[in-house]
């Protein structure tokens, strides 16, 4: 007999009461279950509401025990403990008893502590008069805690003073007052005063004072009750050693670039040679990076005064050259008749010159192709003893297509590549040493891609770049290439191929013959990095141009340019474009470790002058694991156009603009197994100059009734290093539909195999989509 849906509602929310009312069973007689504490907060002063939010967030922050967690405000972990019982036999209880959570029990809940923990967090914040009672509360088996905090408005900094003994060091921080944290007007904060004497040690570090500790520097405070506010005087401790208080410079400098933990090598003699004045230990130094090399990222230099930005900027240089497992620092006071020096020993442990890798794939793709994939690659970290990196791969695949329209369809492709990475930026003209954190480099890649489509046509792809890669901090990137010129040329084309062009324009314009010649620039701010961060952004705009020097070449010799009649290089027809797209994403990292991920792309492209149409390399696509997962790669669009009915099997249609919202939450079942639930709307659209006549044309009136939306749940297999992607997904709105009968939810039919088999779809893919 078949349950309607009204029937499993019923259930499921009795089997919740069952589990709700079950929490209380099996706890010890006379005790009660800890429900969590209530915050309330009581003064006669009027605070600001945003203020009072925060301090009450204080106070929930500083009690404990925290109470057996809520899901769906069920506690769901306590019942599944329950349910294992005391001595748990078989895998299932077992489970269930580890993954479940012990009952927090009021007897464990010390209310006078929690009370006495609030009072001090409130102190650190500047209200150094405040009492918190509690009270217990009980109902039947559960007791909960209220806490009423007695509180006055945070009193405020009236002025800083510096009361420094030592004149050189008073004098330092008087010239970068203007810097301080700490602001007269503002809240009192014993966070700030903490982060203010670090940045204080930074400065004094910046300038020679090697041995200084924020330890050494104390806040002496002057209340007054009256006006609620503080004065702040700032002092060196009186136990203050004398080698805080002095200024070192550097001595010797020396690097050791063969540095093992390994106690073998302890006492092993290595070759020595003086390069600028910085001394190079290691063995076979004549194979070794040049000492050239490895001193244009040592900034830390004979005589000078040490400098922690300095010391921060040698160890980020050379780790970031590439060639390092690790590199640290070792100081010692020099040996000399002099004082106030320092040796420095830059120990390096380099990683293996060559490397070798192959990997083999199978590869399963949204649009039924399946087959396996082989990568190799050789690596040589030092190829001209200039820490330049050459890397030499080989991809090869084989795709087989076994269902669907296009069935027994078959493909392979062999792309060859070169790559070759400078670390420093290689140009024709001089560029000063700069300071930065980070190593430029410089790339120079050629490859060449061989594609064959059975029964269709082969493919032959050639490309050079050159450009630079940087950052200008942790987390901004910059790729700049401004060389950029490939070359794609079809041969053996079937006449079924033909056909298909023929029957198609727009597709035929894409495939033909292409030379592009031009330049891209990449931005990235990436916040992933801070990983402590709650709420982390992610942002990237990517602009290209091509062919506007080869028409400009043409313009000045006197010739039009037209995409009627347009002009050739070397007897191919150049492609004239510029192409620019954003995307953004916000991840709301929760306290359990589950996150909120909200992501926006947009790009625009518009062929002109020598092109009528983009090439089939530079449109954009919609659909697919890492886009909108309820259709199959590469399908939707443009507009409503729909390519399901089209006869064109993997040679989907791109467009002019894309548009795309993303919104996943992702959570923790076990151990390394994580889920997600997520929903994409989106599509791709051609401009109005765009010849072709498939869909409806981009317009800001009309494009939102024609997104694309889809949604779906998710399984990864997440082991830090590797993560394997499941999402299964269904269309909720298809835009090429009856403009009133595009959404499609009301259709949802899981029993039917017909329609599971038309709408669902299992995305399999390595990494998560964003």
């Amino acid at each position: 007999m078949a349950l309607s849906i009204k029937n499993i509602s019923i259930l499921f929310i009795t089997c919740l009461f069952l589990a709700a009312c079950n929490v209380t069973k099996h706890l010890p007689p006379d005790e009660k279950l800890y429900t969590g504490a209530v915050i309330k907060l009581e003064s006669v002063d009027k605070i600001h509401k945003r203020k009072k939010r925060s301090i009450k967030s204080i106070a929930e922050n500083a009690v404990r025990p925290e109470p057996n967690k809520k899901i769906l405000g069920i506690r769901l972990k306590l019942w599944m403990y329950n349910q294992a019982g005391e001595n748990p036999k078989g895998k299932f209880k077992k489970w269930l008893k580890k993954t479940g959570e012990t009952p927090v029990l009021m007897s464990s809940v010390k209310p006078a502590v929690s009370s006495a923990i609030i009072d001090a967090r409130f102190f650190n914040i500047g209200i150094f008069r405040s009492y918190t009672e509690y009270k217990i509360v009980e109902k039947g088996r559960m007791a909960k805690v209220i806490y009423t905090g007695h509180i006055h408005d945070p009193y405020v900094v009236k002025e800083i003073t510096y009361a420094i003994s030592d004149s050189s060091i008073n004098s330092l921080m008087l010239s970068e007052k203007g810097k301080s944290l700490i602001k007269p007007g503002h809240d009192y904060g014993l966070e700030i005063l903490k982060i203010e004497r670090i940045r204080i040690d930074a400065l004094l570090k910046d300038n020679g004072y090697f041995y200084f500790n924020p330890e050494h520097l104390l806040f002496k405070a002057d209340t007054s009750k009256i006006n609620h506010d503080v004065t702040l005087r700032l002092t060196l401790k009186d136990s203050i050693p004398a080698e805080a208080l002095s200024v070192y410079r550097i001595n010797n400098v020396i690097v050791d670039q063969d540095y093992s933990l390994n106690e073998e090598e302890a006492g092993q003699i290595k070759d020595t040679l003086v390069y600028q004045g910085i001394y190079f230990l290691g063995k076979d130094l004549e194979m070794k990076i040049r000492p050239k090399v490895i001193a244009r990222s040592v900034y830390l230099k004979k005589n000078e005064i040490y400098s922690r930005k300095n010391h921060n900027t040698t160890l980020n240089r050379l780790m970031t050259m590439g060639n390092f497992k690790f590199v640290r620092m070792n100081f010692a006071k020099s040996d000399t008749s002099a004082t106030g020096f320092l040796d420095v020993t830059i120990l390096m442990t380099p990683m293996p010159v060559h490397t070798f890798r192959a990997e083999l794939e199978l590869v399963s793709k949204s649009n039924n192709y399946t087959g396996p994939r082989l990568n190799t690659s050789y690596i040589n970290r030092n190829t001209f003893r200039g820490a330049e990196l050459l890397n030499l791969s080989m991809a090869a695949s084989f795709e087989a297509q076994f269902s669907g329209a296009t069935k027994n369809l078959y493909s392979f492709s062999l792309n060859p590549q070169v790559e070759l990475y400078f670390p420093r930026f290689f140009v024709p003209f001089k560029i000063n040493r700069t300071s930065s954190l980070y190593i430029p480099k410089t790339r120079f890649s050629l490859s060449y891609m061989f594609s064959k489509r059975v029964n269709y046509f082969d493919m032959s792809s050639f490309q050079f770049r050159y450009g630079y890669k940087w950052k200008s901090d942790i987390r901004q990137d910059h790729e700049l290439n401004p060389v950029n010129i490939s070359f794609t040329k079809l041969s053996n084309e079937s006449a079924e191929f033909n056909q298909l062009l023929t029957d198609n324009p727009f597709l035929k314009k894409s495939y033909e013959e292409q030379f592009i010649a031009g330049g891209t620039y990449i931005y990235t701010f990436n916040e992933q990095v801070l990983s402590l961060k709650k709420m982390q952004y992610f942002f990237q705009l990517t602009s290209e141009a091509a062919g506007n020097v080869f028409s400009l070449a043409k313009v000045i010799s006197g010739k039009k340019i037209s995409s009627e009649n347009p002009s050739t290089i070397a007897g191919s027809v150049y492609s004239q474009y510029v192409r620019l797209s954003v995307e953004g994403r916000g991840f709301y990292n929760f306290p359990d470790k589950n996150r909120l991920v909200l992501r926006a792309y947009a790009g625009v492209a518009r062929p002109y002058g020598n092109s009528s149409v983009l090439p089939y390399t530079r449109q954009f696509f919609s659909g697919g694991p890492s886009s909108i997962r309820a259709f199959t790669i590469n399908s939707l669009g443009p507009g409503t156009y729909n390519q399901n009915n089209d006869s064109i099997g993997f040679l989907q249609l791109g467009g002019d603009i894309k548009l795309e919202v993303n919104a996943e939450y992702r959570f923790g079942i076990y151990r390394f197994f994580k889920g997600a639930v997520f929903v994409d709307a989106g599509n791709v659209w051609l401009l109005k100059s765009n010849p072709s006549k498939l869909g409806e044309p981009f317009s800001f009136s009309g494009f939102a009734n024609e997104i694309a939306v889809g949604a779906g749940v998710g399984l990864r297999v997440d082991v830090s290093f590797f993560v394997l992607r499941f999402d299964l997904a269904t269309p909720l709105r298809k835009p090429w539909l009856e403009q009133n009968n595009r959404w499609v939810i009301n259709q949802i039919d899981i029993g039917n195999p017909q329609w599971r088999n038309e709408n669902l779809i299992l995305n399999v893919a390595i990494g998560y989509p964003f």
